[in-house]
């Protein structure tokens, strides 16, 4: 049975949760393996919407069992309202499973976040404020608290200590802040512990002993490629591996497993946050995507900066991914248009540029280079099969296919969950 990860090929909100929610009737597993509570998913069912934030979007299908993997970072706070919210909709959610090596996001993880980024001033990266990056930060120099710490007392009160001896310092004497007391934090954690406990498992092994019976595990991933710690666009970037390469690293699942690798673009292009983006609009074309495509972050509600669709990239994510089919989502934002630009290469400082320049600089002062394709103006929102799309809906995404190095499978024409028009079989 196959083992597909799912990414986004851009800068993030692409649909990532339709296309999971899509081929979850037919999978055992969905593994969030990177990010925490800084992005979030919409799926919609019927007339019911639901934002996740830490939860894999496959919470909402019966029978599947959500992982949360030892990639991801845990504000355990928000994990606990976001479970609370499920169950009072009727969500079953019983089934989840935590990594007992997870890393969790602190008190003061948050607060370093806020006033580390305000610090920046004009250099601001754009963070949330969530105590990612700092969590990660921790990781990385093995001063981290992870899941299974909350179980052994001593232990974390150990690690605690060790991780606020420093980080007083810094919040007293630079930024001007009170220090941060070992018993605040330690009795915070400890306080969620005994409804943690029965959901903090060894989730490496219990994936590898479902792949050894033959079912199927689909790989979640949060942000995006150009998000992406090593590929994207840094420093303005998340702070995990958002690419394929980090479903093995964030879930202990071996790379020779995995078979299939869906991209996820939007027919157009967004970004949340600072850093390069070509093909940004700063004008009535903008503000018509950002209205029309309901572009405002599920976790953060910001408005989310719009343009046009940009094929490096694609090509770009196809490569560092491995894309064997891509998702187009929201082709029904684009109706009404009578051309629509598509970014086909760029000008770097008078020269032609076809792939994504590898020099932050070049890529910030990169022009895009445009061909226009002709719109349609008919409501696409009912279309099932790709026949039924209009003509000129057709030759965009054959056009977009062409220019992005995977096949494009399916087309996402609404919101709803049913809204989707599939070409290829994205399991096959």
């Amino acid at each position: 049975m196959p083992v597909a990860v799912i990414i986004g090929a851009q800068w993030g909100d692409e649909g990532k949760g339709k296309a999971t929610d899509l081929l979850a009737g037919r999978i055992d597993y969905v593994v969030k393996f990177n990010g925490g509570n800084n992005a979030g998913h919409t799926v919609v069912i019927g007339d019911e919407k639901y934002a996740l934030h830490l939860l894999p979007s496959g919470i909402l299908t019966p029978g599947v069992t959500p992982v949360i993997a030892g990639g991801v970072v845990i504000d355990i706070a928000v994990l606990f309202e976001e479970l609370d919210a499920l169950e009072a909709r009727g969500v079953d959610v019983s089934r989840l499973r935590i990594s007992a090596n997870a890393h969790v996001i602190t008190h003061y993880h948050r607060t370093l976040d806020k006033v580390t980024e305000r610090f920046l001033g004009k250099r601001q990266i754009g963070t949330t404020g969530r105590g990612i990056g700092p969590t990660y930060a921790d990781k990385i120099n093995r001063v981290g608290i992870r899941m299974q710490d909350l179980f052994d007392e001593n232990i974390l009160r150990q690690k605690v200590e060790g991780a606020l001896h420093q980080k007083n310092h810094l919040l007293v004497k630079v930024y001007n802040r009170r220090a941060i007391t070992v018993d605040e934090v330690v009795e915070d954690l400890l306080s969620y512990t005994e409804r943690l406990r029965p959901m903090v498992v060894d989730t490496g092994l219990e994936l590898h002993q479902a792949l050894e019976r033959g079912e199927t595990v689909l790989f979640e991933g949060g942000q995006a490629t150009m998000l992406d710690v090593d590929h994207g666009t840094y420093p303005f970037v998340t702070s995990s591996s958002s690419t394929s390469g980090g479903a093995a690293t964030g879930s202990g699942i071996a790379p020779n497993r995995i078979d299939r690798v869906i991209g996820i673009v939007k027919a157009y292009t967004t970004r949340v946050g600072a850093g390069p983006f070509p093909t940004e609009l700063f004008d009535a074309s903008g503000d018509f995507l950002r209205d029309a495509g309901h572009e405002y972050g599920t976790t953060t509600g910001r408005p989310r900066r719009c343009g046009w669709y940009d094929a490096p990239i694609a090509r770009y994510s196809a490569r560092v991914n491995g894309v064997t089919d891509y998702v187009m989502t929201k082709l029904d934002v684009l109706t009404g248009l009578e051309r629509i630009p598509v970014c086909v290469a760029y000008d770097v400082d008078g020269v032609r540029v076809d792939e994504v320049p590898v020099s932050q600089s070049d890529f910030h002062h990169a022009t895009p280079i445009y061909e226009e394709l002709p719109g349609w103006s008919e409501d696409i929102s009912g279309a099932r099969t790709f026949e039924e799309l209009p003509k000129n809906a057709q030759d965009y995404v054959l056009a977009i296919e062409a220019m992005s190095g995977a096949r494009i499978s399916a087309i996402g024409v609404g919101p709803g969950r049913d809204e989707i028009v599939v070409r290829h079989d994205l399991l096959d």
